[in-house]
This record gives structure tokens, C-alpha cells and sequence, in this order.
């Protein structure tokens, strides 16, 4: 099967999970009521929302660019970095995950930067914002415990879940230690061939992008904009729910759980966190008096905003790389 059918399935198997757990979730939402909560809306706080969420990318892009250009000898701009990382957004958008690479090569195209260098910041990146996620979770479970001992209750039973894990330990082990031995043997084989070494010599600039975090001048300025993005994020979803009459009377910690359980949604496989944001965040809203269409409703306007400014910047930022040349790119950095 050529690699640009299997890729159309994926896509087509992705849209199509999404779209029924869409469905599933909004058939019995009235028409009048999500009006009614469109009209009811202080559109200041839904603006301010969207506004700082744009600086949040801003924020995003420059701390970003901070890892690009540890250990390189010539000037990065904040600017095609920002636009390289919409393009991301909305490539993720159809594929999801594929926009890291696709904002790895945008910012190739401008910079001669290693890609492999590139995908090592980015999963960087990811892994430092999954270190801020799992903070995120602490303080929402120091403010909330209650909700998680409930939420924890219902979702997992720990009886089985030890029965299942001293059943299979040992199955695992041994599997584990079996397939490492066979990749261990399969690499001594191929280790001196040609196509090999590129494989190390692309692995070397993966780690290379991983060390930047220890090796960047200014990693005061990194860990501050770090925290500043999920300050935004929280900001971004407190403000939206003060927008609307009926989530306005939320606390911060009740937020603050809204947060961990839509970030969790839009980890999930499926396009822009499709269904499984909304899902997450309805869900854990009934546990604050929300009724259900209300916290989907609130979950569908925090997603659609975030998404028409995803459409926006990102069709901006596919504009940016496609009018203007590398060439010129590079030029208009030498000026600034």
C-alpha cells in the first residue's frame, strides 16, 4: 500500500472517530439553548480569551526560539518561528502529531538548522510541558481533592487493576528483556552498513536538540515562559468561563480541574482534540453543579475559539512560507 494511501485512511479512520463521538456528544443539545448561551456571552471576556491565547503562542515561539538557537553562530528571528509553529497547529488539525514535523520543516526551509536538532527541541518541548501538565494535576489535586478521590473511584478499581499487574508482571518482564535482546542482535548485523550511519548521525542531532535546555544562555528567560504558557492556558479558560452565565460562578480550583481534564482531551489521538475535549470537559463539569448541555455547550466555545484561531493564524502562517522565499527569509534576518 503506497504511503500516501495509508496516510488518507489514517485520516479518513481519524475524521470519522471524531466526528461520531461529536455527534454522539451534541445530538441532544437544543439548537435554542446554545443560541440562548451564544447571546447571554459577555463577548469582551471571549475576545480577552482569545487575545492572550495569541500571546501564549507568541510566548510559545520565542521560548522555542531559544532552543533553536543555543550553540548556533548566526541570528534567529522570533517572527518565521512563530508562523512554523501555527503551520504546526494546523497541520495537526488534519494529521494529528504530524504537525512537529511539519513545523521542524518550515523552520528548515528558513534556517539551516539540523532537522534532527529541530525534532529534539521539539520533544523537549513536550516533555517539559508534560512535566507542567503533571504540576498542573498536583495543584488540581491539592485544591480538589474530593472531585479526584470521586473521579478516581468511578474511573478506576485498583483491586483489579493489582490483580492484573501481579498476573502479568512476570509475562512482561521476561517479554520486555526477550525483545531487547532481539533488537540488541539486529543492530549488531546492520551496525557498519551505510544507511546506518546515517541513522547516528541523525540520532546525534536528535540529543543535540535535547541538550539545548542545559546548554541555553538565557534558561531563566526559558522556565519563566514555560510557566507563563500555562498561566495563559488557565487564564484562557477562566476567562471564557467568567464570559458565560453559566459557568460564571466557578472557583479558581474548579478551573483549575476543567484545565487538567481538557489538556488530557487534547492529548488524545484525534484531530484538535475533537469529541474528547468536549467529552472531558462536560464530564467534569457535572461534578460542579453544571448541567450537561451547559458544560458542553461552554466546552464547545472554549474549543471553537481556540480552533478559528488555530484556522486563522495557521492558513496565515502557510501563506507566510509559501509567498515568501527562503532566500528573502533569510535576507530579512541578516537586516534584523
Amino acid at each position: 500500500m503506497k504511503q500516501s494511501k495509508k496516510r488518507g485512511i489514517q485520516l479518513g479512520l481519524s475524521l470519522l472517530v471524531a466526528a461520531a463521538i461529536f455527534y454522539f456528544l451534541y445530538r441532544d443539545v437544543e439548537k435554542e439553548a446554545f443560541v440562548l448561551a451564544l447571546k447571554e456571552t459577555r463577548l469582551f471576556w471571549l475576545f480577552a480569551s482569545v487575545s492572550i491565547g495569541i500571546v501564549g503562542y507568541l510566548v510559545r515561539a520565542w521560548r522555542w526560539k531559544l532552543l533553536i538557537a543555543t550553540r548556533e553562530n548566526f541570528s534567529i528571528t522570533t517572527a518565521p518561528i512563530f508562523w512554523a509553529l501555527m503551520l504546526g497547529y494546523l497541520v495537526n488539525l488534519l494529521l494529528p502529531r504530524a504537525g512537529e514535523l511539519a513545523r521542524c520543516g518550515a523552520v528548515n526551509r528558513v534556517y539551516p538548522v539540523p532537522t534532527g536538532k529541530l525534532l529534539g527541541t521539539v520533544v523537549l518541548e513536550r516533555t517539559i510541558d508534560m512535566a507542567f501538565m503533571l504540576l498542573l494535576v498536583a495543584l488540581a489535586l491539592v485544591s480538589q481533592g474530593a472531585v479526584f478521590s470521586e473521579l478516581l473511584g468511578m474511573l478506576v478499581s485498583f483491586s483489579s487493576l493489582n490483580q492484573f499487574i501481579e498476573k502479568y508482571l512476570v509475562l512482561g518482564l521476561v517479554l520486555g528483556i526477550g525483545l531487547l535482546s532481539m533488537l540488541y542482535l539486529a543492530y549488531r548485523k546492520v551496525k557498519n552498513r551505510q544507511w546506518m550511519g546515517k541513522i547516528r548521525q541523525f540520532f546525534r542531532q536528535f540529543v543535540s536538540g535535547l541538550e539545548t535546555v542545559v546548554q541555553m544562555k538565557n534558561q531563566w528567560a526559558f522556565w519563566i515562559a514555560s510557566l507563563c504558557i500555562w498561566i495563559i492556558y488557565f487564564l484562557m479558560m477562566y476567562w471564557i468561563a467568567f464570559a458565560m452565565p453559566a459557568t460564571s460562578s466557578l472557583s479558581v480550583g474548579s478551573i483549575l480541574m476543567v484545565l487538567v481534564m481538557g489538556s488530557i482531551g487534547m492529548v488524545a489521538p484525534v484531530q484538535g482534540g475533537i469529541g474528547t475535549f468536549h467529552a472531558l470537559v462536560a464530564f467534569i463539569l457535572l461534578f460542579y453543579g453544571i448541567s450537561e448541555e451547559q458544560g458542553k455547550i461552554f466546552a464547545l466555545v472554549v474549543h471553537a475559539s481556540q480552533m478559528v484561531t488555530i484556522l486563522l493564524l495557521g492558513g496565515m502562517g502557510l501563506v507566510y512560507f509559501l509567498v515568501v522565499g527562503k532566500s528573502n527569509l533569510r535576507q530579512e534576518d541578516h537586516v534584523n
